[in-house]
């Protein structure tokens, strides 16, 4: 039963990240774009996480060499600037139903990510990861979610714009798989509060070089607006600060593998805010492959629940 509570933690940090997506949509709406919404986000739950270490003193581990530092800048720029920043820009091209059921699929990459890296890694890394077996569910659920993502990509007949922010929802979940790869091991050796931090720094740091045209999007004509700061506030102190903190300790907890499944209810929640909120509705074919996605994941995530017994 002790485990019980971190699937309850996994699903409900889930839920509230399936909100995010609409609440991008409005922030771009407002006349917010992608860098400068990562950039309030992540300095509110930086500016959040970094005054509870101070007056709690509860960090584990702070430095252990430059090699670690790399492996944090690569999560900071995986789970954070370049995750978002990819998430963010296919939200102004697309629906963010459609963006969350494409970055679902990264489950699917986690699993096969985890599987190569098991093999033919050395070192903590390799070790630590889940095991994964090359069976026919990880096959099976592989083409299935392959031939979903097709469906939602190309189901229009020609490549949009709305392709364009179908194809950055995939990398997206790339990034994704690429965090959750890494961040549980760095958990259980610095701790989720320290390594949270270090990930949010690396992220905010990766992401200068794209403010450049950000300004208007930081004026105070935008950031005044109620609808603006509260989601901001949203993002930042809840779905950032809270949620990646209990995500972090659900990976060291659950595993990669086991974990990074629950994305896959992700689109449930923003189906279901974005049909209400923002008047979305998805095109059979994108609904067709929305559904051969889940599927597939799910398929795939068996793998890994396999290589346990």
């Amino acid at each position: 039963m002790a485990g019980l509570r971190y699937h309850i933690l996994a699903l409900a940090v889930v839920g509230v990240w399936g909100v995010t997506f609409v609440c991008t949509k409005v922030l771009i709406g407002a006349g917010m774009d992608p860098a400068g919404i990562f950039l309030c986000r992540f300095v509110l739950a930086y500016a959040g996480i970094w005054l509870y270490t101070v007056l709690t003193g509860k960090e584990k581990k702070v430095w252990n060499g430059w090699g670690d530092e790399g492996v944090f800048l690569l999560l900071g720029i995986s789970g954070g600037s370049l995750y978002f920043l990819t998430e963010n820009t296919a939200l102004a091209y697309t629906q963010a139903s459609n963006t969350a059921f494409l970055v679902c699929s990264a489950p699917l990459f986690t699993a096969i990510f985890t599987l190569l890296y098991s093999r033919f890694g050395k070192g903590r890394f390799a070790s630590g990861l889940e095991k994964v077996r090359l069976g026919w569910p990880l096959v099976g659920g592989t083409l299935l979610a392959l031939a979903g993502m097709a469906l939602v990509l190309f189901g229009r007949g020609e490549v949009s714009l709305s392709a364009k922010g179908d194809f950055l929802a995939v990398a997206a979940a790339v990034c994704w798989a690429v965090y959750s790869l890494f961040m549980g091991q760095m958990t259980r050796e610095y701790g989720t509060l320290t390594a949270t931090r270090k990930v949010f720094f690396y992220g905010l740091l990766t992401i200068l070089p794209f403010m450049g045209g950000s300004g208007d999007s930081l004026s105070k004509e935008v950031l005044g607006q109620p609808v603006v700061w509260t989601n901001l506030v949203f993002l930042g102190m809840v779905a950032s600060l809270l949620c990646f903190l209990a995500w972090n300790l659900v990976i060291d907890k659950l595993g990669n593998i086991t974990s990074t499944n629950y994305v896959y209810l992700n689109p449930v929640f923003t189906l279901i805010s974005a049909s209400v909120l923002l008047g979305e509705r998805m095109t059979p074919s994108a609904a067709l492959g929305s559904a051969a996605i889940l599927a597939g994941v799910i398929l795939a995530g068996r793998s890994g629940r396999q290589a346990d017994r």
